[in-house]
C-alpha cells in the first residue's frame, strides 16, 4: 500500500482528482447492487412477514390494526417502512423497497471511509459483511437491527475522518459531520440502547482527547434520535426508568449471562434462540464466527506497523461493544443481534485479508491467494446453505400463518375482529385484526375486556390441539384445524342473542 493512500490515516489531507474518487467509488458501488439483486434472488420478496415484522409494520399499516408495542422496541422501524405500509398491504412490495434502501445505505455507509481505506478494502469490507446469510436475511426485513449496522458503520468513518481533519474551512469537513449526526440519529432512531453500545469508544475517544465539538455533534445525534422513544416513555409506559425496567424484564432480566454458546447455537439459522437448548450445529457452520476476531487482530497488528492505529482500532471498539450486551447480558440469542459488531469488524477483517495476499511476492503470494479463494469459497457455500435452510423454514411457518388466517376468514373473523392465543399477532396480522393478551410480555387486555368484545365483533382464541381454553373461551364453539384448535365467539351474542 502506497505511502499517498495512507496520508489521510497520518492526519495530512490529501484529496485526489474527482475522477479518481469515482473510480473509487465504484467499486462501492457494485458491491451495493450486488447485495441488492442477491436479496431478491435469495431471500425473494414474496417471503411473508414474520412474528416482530407485523408488530412493526402493524404501527402504520393500510392492512391491520396495530399490535401491542412493548418496552424494548422503538418505531424508527416503522417509519421507514412507512412510504410503503401506509397505503399498500403488499409485502413484496416492501421486501423490494427495503432491499433496494439497505443496498443503498450500504454504499453510503462504506462510502464514509473512502478516504481512510483504499477502494479494496472497502469493497472487500462490503463483500464480506452481505454475504452473511444474517445480513441477506434481514436486510430486506421490516427490522431494525441492519439499519443499527450501516448507522454504526456510518458514524465510524464520519468521527474518524472528523478526527483526521478538525479544521471546518472545507464544505467536506461541514459535510462529514452532519453525516456523523444523522448516522448517531438513524441507530437511536432505530435501537437506542443499542446506538450507545455501539458508540461508547467514539464518546470515550471525544472526552479523553477532547474533542468537545465531535462530542457535541455526536451526542446531538443520539439526542434527535432517541427523543421519540424518551418521550414516548412518559407518555406510554410510566417514565424513563419504568420503560427500561421494563424493557430488561421483558429480555430476561440484564446482568451477568454468558451468551456466546448460545449465539453459536443459532447461527445454523434460528432467529431466535429462546431458550438456546439442544445440539451445535456442524462445526462448519460456526469456523467463520470464530477466525472472526483473528483476523481482526491481525489487522490491528497491520495498522499499528503501518502507524495507522485509529482507523482499525476504533472500528474494532465499537464492535465489541455493541457485541457485549448480547454475549454477556442477556440470557438468550438471535443471529441479527450481533450486524452491527459484524458490518464494523469488517473493516479491520478485510484488511487484514488483503495485506495477507498482497504482502508475500512471488510463489507465497500464489499460496495465498489460493488459500484465501478456496476458504471464501467455502465460506460463501456454508453462508448460502444456512441461509436457503433458513429461508425455506421461515416460508413454512408463514404459510402455515396464512393458512390458520384463510381458515378464520372462512369461519367469519373478518374486520373488525379481535385474535387471542398462540401466534395471535402474527395471525392476527395475516388476518387483518387486532390482537390481545391477558398475560406475558405482551399483556395487553384483561378477560373481562375480551368478553365484552365478543359481544360487538368477531373474536377467536388460537390453542394447540387438545389444550386448555382461556376460561372467557371455554364454552365458544371449537374448531379443530390441522394442530390448532380455533374458538370463534359464537355470533348470537353480537347480535343480541336468539
Amino acid at each position: 500500500m502506497s505511502g499517498s493512500t495512507y496520508a489521510t490515516l497520518a492526519g495530512t489531507r490529501r484529496p485526489g482528482p474527482p475522477t479518481a474518487s469515482g473510480r473509487s467509488e465504484f467499486p462501492l458501488a457494485l458491491v451495493a447492487g450486488a447485495f441488492t439483486l442477491a436479496q431478491l434472488v435469495l431471500v425473494r420478496p414474496g417471503l411473508g412477514l414474520g412474528w416482530d415484522e407485523t408488530v412493526y409494520v402493524s404501527q402504520i399499516s393500510a392492512h391491520a390494526p396495530a399490535a401491542f408495542f412493548s418496552a424494548p422496541r422503538s418505531r424508527g422501524i416503522s417509519l421507514l417502512v412507512a412510504p410503503i405500509t401506509s397505503w399498500s398491504s403488499s409485502t413484496t412490495l416492501l421486501r423490494v423497497y427495503l432491499a433496494a434502501l439497505s443496498g443503498f445505505a450500504l454504499f453510503l455507509a462504506l462510502r464514509t471511509w473512502r478516504t481512510l481505506f483504499p477502494a479494496r478494502v472497502l469493497a472487500a469490507a462490503g463483500t464480506l459483511f452481505a454475504s452473511l446469510w444474517v445480513t441477506l436475511f434481514y436486510g430486506p426485513q421490516a427490522m431494525p437491527n441492519y439499519w443499527v449496522a450501516v448507522g454504526a458503520l456510518a458514524a465510524t468513518g464520519c468521527f474518524l475522518r472528523a478526527r483526521a481533519d478538525p479544521t471546518d474551512h472545507a464544505r467536506a469537513g461541514r459535510s462529514t459531520l452532519w453525516g456523523l449526526a444523522a448516522s448517531a440519529s438513524l441507530m437511536a432512531w432505530m435501537r437506542p440502547t443499542d446506538a450507545v453500545w455501539a458508540t461508547l469508544p467514539l464518546l470515550a475517544l471525544c472526552l479523553v482527547a477532547r474533542h468537545w465539538r465531535l462530542l457535541t455533534v455526536l451526542l446531538a445525534g443520539l439526542a434527535s434520535g432517541a427523543v421519540e422513544w424518551v418521550v414516548e416513555a412518559y407518555v406510554s409506559y410510566g417514565g424513563l426508568t419504568q420503560r427500561l425496567h421494563d424493557a430488561s424484564a421483558i429480555e430476561g432480566g440484564l446482568g451477568w449471562h454468558f451468551a456466546v454458546t448460545d449465539q453459536l447455537r443459532s447461527l445454523g439459522g434460528r432467529a431466535l434462540c429462546r431458550p438456546c437448548t439442544g445440539a451445535m450445529p456442524n462445526p462448519a457452520v460456526d469456523v467463520w464466527w470464530l477466525v472472526l476476531p483473528v483476523l481482526a487482530v491481525v489487522g490491528l497488528v497491520v495498522a499499528v506497523r503501518a502507524r495507522r492505529t485509529a482507523p482499525t482500532l476504533v472500528p474494532f471498539a465499537c464492535a465489541a461493544t455493541a457485541a457485549f450486551p448480547y454475549l454477556f447480558m442477556i440470557g438468550y440469542a438471535a443471529p441479527r443481534f450481533l450486524l452491527p459488531a459484524y458490518a464494523l469488524v469488517a473493516i479491520p477483517v478485510a484488511d487484514a485479508l488483503v495485506h495477507l495476499v498482497t504482502r508475500p511476492t512471488g510463489a507465497w503470494r500464489r499460496v495465498a491467494v489460493t488459500l484465501l479463494a478456496v476458504g471464501l469459497a467455502g465460506h460463501l457455500a456454508i453462508q448460502l446453505a444456512v441461509l436457503e435452510h433458513t429461508v425455506s423454514r421461515t416460508n413454512a411457518q408463514h404459510r402455515d400463518w396464512s393458512r390458520t388466517a384463510a381458515e378464520l376468514h372462512r369461519l367469519g373473523v373478518r374486520q373488525p375482529c379481535l385474535l387471542t392465543g398462540q401466534d395471535a399477532i402474527p395471525v392476527a396480522f395475516y388476518t387483518g385484526c387486532a390482537s390481545a393478551s391477558t398475560e406475558g410480555h405482551n399483556a395487553n387486555s384483561s378477560r373481562t375486556v375480551i368478553a365484552r368484545t365478543a359481544r360487538r365483533m368477531p373474536v377467536a382464541d388460537i390453542t394447540p390441539a387438545g389444550s386448555r381454553p382461556p376460561a372467557y373461551a371455554h364454552d365458544w364453539p371449537v374448531h379443530h384445524y390441522g394442530t390448532l384448535d380455533l374458538r370463534v365467539a359464537p355470533t348470537t351474542e353480537r347480535d343480541g342473542g336468539a
